[in-house]
């Protein structure tokens, strides 16, 4: 794995070692599993490619692709389509002119994009309101109380994407 993201990152064994401080011959080591790392080495290598020691170590721990299966559910009159992860959910929507829905999903505490790709979307917030066209998009804090009306015959992507709990 060590090797894949060096090579990912188009560095070479020298350039690692001067990037990041961990000797070649570690990283020889640890690149042909005939070393575990420490902790400390772990968090220089990580930095050297920008990651956290967590994020390098969840690389190794886990699968880098995941597959996930569509499903189908309504809410009112928006129909949706939606693949789930564990940080992120994806809803393809469809909704009939003057259809709205308040809080579409159970939200934890995610971010929410919303892009229009055909029709328009009229956003209520607490204290704002947004008119989107096709094209357009917002992203706004998921734990708001929030209304969408379709505005028009409306096809769009809602995308809830799990915040870092990094405290």
């Amino acid at each position: 794995m060590l090797r894949h993201l060096r090579r990912q990152h188009d560095l070479t064994i020298a350039a690692l070692s001067e990037r990041s401080g961990v000797s070649v011959a570690v990283i020889s080591k640890l690149e042909r599993n005939q070393q575990t790392a420490a902790l400390e080495t772990l968090y220089n290598l990580a930095r050297a490619f920008g990651l956290s020691a967590t994020d390098l170590l969840a690389m190794a721990e886990s699968s880098l692709a995941h597959r996930a299966t569509e499903k189908s559910h309504r809410t009112g009159e928006f129909k949706f389509r939606e693949i789930r992860y564990s940080n992120a959910v994806a809803l393809l929507g469809e909704a009939p002119r003057d259809a709205a829905v308040s809080r579409p999903e159970v939200h934890h505490d995610d971010t929410e994009l919303c892009w229009v790709l055909q029709g328009a979307l009229r956003l209520r917030l607490p204290h704002e309101t947004f008119d989107l066209s096709a094209g357009q998009s917002i992203q706004f804090d998921a734990i708001q109380e929030h209304t969408y009306e379709a505005l028009d015959d409306t096809r769009f992507l809602i995308l809830h994407l799990r915040k870092d709990k990094r405290y």
